[in-house]
């Protein structure tokens, strides 16, 4: 049976933030949804089917509550409230996106989830201390693991942020490279950087460094090592052996949490080479309080041809 229902807001802009300032949104819920909508000055009505037209401001009332809390709406917010509402199985909705989001500097916006991929890993971070992010790129998985280590240095859960990756590339002609043993090391470690400079300030960064509660050293600096009071991302797991991955697990002390993310089909070891990152996947699988979580293609949030990218490439291989 045929349905309309109109919902009016206090000004335009605030309902146009609701769709991410773009009516392309709106056409993306109309074709999902089989309803039409008609918005002008601070109003929208839909009409069509009525379980049809009560999605859609399902859809939008999530979304208002999401905005009335503080988290802006984006493209990719919006699609994941339609997503929720279409979904045949339960899925969570925008006010989970919301409660998960993480405030880690005023001077930058909340870190936010957005897709069910990345608000699941999120929330396994919770309730596990040792948790694999194991994806391909654009997934999210290391910048998720850098803005949760941050939040928890925020909030007092941990006393220091400690950041590393394996050199692979480097080998044993790091000492051949140019420069002193930070000029040597520095390109292998700017991905963590640039993470780190996304989510904090400068000031804010160059302080907790001096200070030494954020750390970003190469993997063999975890030698002999037990960290405390810690949250300690390894990134670039699949690059480990397989020696390299039990240390680093053993590293872990008291009150730490332990964050491993990796890309199994990018590793850059030699081909008589075992990733640790392999071993730790089907040796730790079984425990209960170490946590997986594979994102799928659909998690990949970078610009959309590298999800064409990833695709044409596994096409490819698949055929050889």
């Amino acid at each position: 049976m045929p349905a309309s229902q109109t919902l009016e807001f206090e000004t335009a802009h605030f309902l146009h933030g609701l769709f991410a300032d773009d009516l392309a949104n709106l056409k993306i819920l109309q074709e999902r949804l089989g309803v039409s909508a008609a918005t002008r000055d601070g109003w929208v009505k839909f009409e069509g089917p009525e379980g049809s037209v009560k999605d859609a401001c399902d859809v939008m009332g999530q979304l208002e509550e999401s905005q009335r809390g503080g988290t802006p709406i984006t493209k990719d917010l919006f699609t994941f409230a339609v997503d929720g509402v279409t979904a045949k199985a339960s899925k969570p909705g925008v006010q989970a996106v919301h409660e998960a989001r993480l405030v880690i500097s005023s001077g930058k916006p909340p870190v936010v989830p957005k897709t069910s991929g990345q608000l699941e890993y999120l929330q396994m971070m919770d309730s596990h201390d040792v948790v694999f992010g194991i994806g391909p790129a654009g997934t999210g998985k290391t910048y998720l693991a850098m803005a949760k280590a941050l939040s928890m240095l925020k909030e007092g859960h941990v006393e220091r942020v400690i950041l590393t990756r394996p050199a692979v590339e480097a080998g044993e002609a790091l000492g051949f490279l140019p420069g002193d043993l930070k000029e040597k090391i520095f390109p292998y470690l700017r991905p963590l950087y640039d993470a780190l400079y996304d989510m904090l300030r400068q000031d804010e960064v160059e302080r907790l460094i001096e200070k030494g509660a954020i750390e970003i050293a190469p993997l063999a600096y975890m030698r002999g090592r037990t960290l405390n009071k810690a949250c300690v991302i390894l990134d670039e797991a699949q690059n480990t052996t397989c020696e390299q991955m039990f240390m680093f697990l053993t590293r872990m002390g008291a009150d730490s949490k332990c964050l491993i993310t990796g890309d199994i089909s990018q590793i850059d070891l030699k081909h008589n080479v075992r990733s640790g990152l392999r071993e730790a996947i089907e040796n730790l699988k079984p425990v209960d309080t170490i946590a997986f979580h594979f994102f799928a293609d659909r998690d990949v949030i970078r610009h959309p041809v590298v999800q064409q990218i990833i695709d044409a490439y596994r096409k490819g291989r698949d055929e050889e």
